[in-house]
């Protein structure tokens, strides 16, 4: 399960969220001094200020892909060929980079959704160039209560409306609302992450206690998901690069010091161990404080609890080496 999301709303009036504004890398905060020590387990690494975070790659899969995939009511996907291989062109547009940038657009430059969405569809080059596609069709497009789903909903909107079809746009709210709506046929489509809807539907069907069916391996996830999903009246498209799921962020000047760029990287430069910052239920979730002891051996030498959106702040400002954030956030924009 992913940490909370928050949003960057307040960004505008000097108050940072999530993880912090972004700057030029390594940019303006300057060092810890010192920045490494030594002991009988070896190198201790300290805190390095800056003012731009990197998110250190996953390279050994502790977190789930929570990779977008676009989630389609079945009866609509049989009944109109061409609507799949629309949203496909988005999935195979889509990456981690471009997804932050456009929660960058929205969330912190304050552009609106659809205005987002329109820019990405001609940088991308996705406009259908066949008008007649899905003539006399109309699509529901159905948008969790959050800036990201928001976009990525407009965005299908968008591809969609070039190729022909009359296309509407819900805000339905959290996934207990819409994922019935998807299941009727009130909405036509939906952008889902593989991993949770994963394990949505494997607990919905199997109780609580369900063995997990979602990994780090994405391709073992959706299909997963397939068979799922086909129990209960949904398909799904291709799945994008573009993941938003839990990530360890440092600061870009304490990544150039020590040279990492992975969590296993980080494990053998700091070998004595590294601070952390989290939210209050890191030391005892998989994916957060234990899974970065159990999978990559790092050591936690002090652990931080903060609220979700000042973890950014905590790495930034120096008080801790690495810190939980999503791997999608727009602050994250170089």
């Amino acid at each position: 399960m992913k940490a909370p999301r928050t949003t960057l709303a307040a960004t505008a009036a000097g108050v940072l969220l999530l993880v912090a504004a972004c700057g030029d890398p390594g940019s303006g905060g300057g060092s810890a001094d010192p920045t490494s020590d030594t002991n009988a387990g070896g190198t201790v690494c300290e805190p390095v200020a800056g003012d731009q975070l990197v998110v250190l790659e996953d390279d050994q899969g502790l977190q789930n892909a929570d990779n977008v995939i676009p989630a389609v009511n079945a009866e609509a996907a049989a009944a109109d060929p061409n609507l799949i291989p629309l949203l496909d062109q988005v999935s195979d547009a889509l990456d981690t980079d471009k997804l932050i940038q456009l929660n960058k657009a929205v969330d912190i430059d304050r552009q609106t959704s659809s205005e987002a969405a329109a820019a990405f569809v001609e940088d991308e080059g996705l406009a259908s160039d066949d008008a007649t596609l899905g003539a006399g069709k109309s699509v529901v497009i159905g948008a969790a209560n959050f800036s990201e789903s928001a976009t990525l909903s407009e965005i299908y909107s968008a591809v969609l409306k070039s190729a022909g079809y009359s296309t509407e746009v819900q805000t339905i709210g959290n996934r207990e609302t819409y994922l019935p709506a998807l299941q009727s046929g009130q909405i036509t489509v939906t952008p889902e992450y593989a991993a949770t809807l994963t394990e949505f539907l494997n607990t919905a069907a199997n109780g609580a206690d369900a063995e997990p069916q979602a990994s780090g391996d994405v391709d073992a996830t959706v299909e997963a998901l397939t068979t799922l999903g086909a129990d209960v009246g949904l398909t799904f498209g291709a799945v994008s690069a573009a993941q938003d799921q839990n990530a360890f962020a440092v600061t870009q000047a304490f990544a150039d010091e020590h040279d990492v760029t992975t969590l296993s990287d980080l494990a053998t430069a700091c070998e004595g161990g590294v601070t952390l910052a989290g939210p209050a239920e890191c030391p005892e979730r998989p994916f957060c404080q234990p899974g970065l002891e159990e999978t990559y051996g790092i050591e936690i030498t002090d652990f931080t609890a903060y609220d979700f959106g000042l973890i950014g702040d905590a790495v930034r400002g120096g008080e801790s080496v690495i810190g939980l954030v999503l791997s999608s956030d727009g602050s994250l924009a170089g």
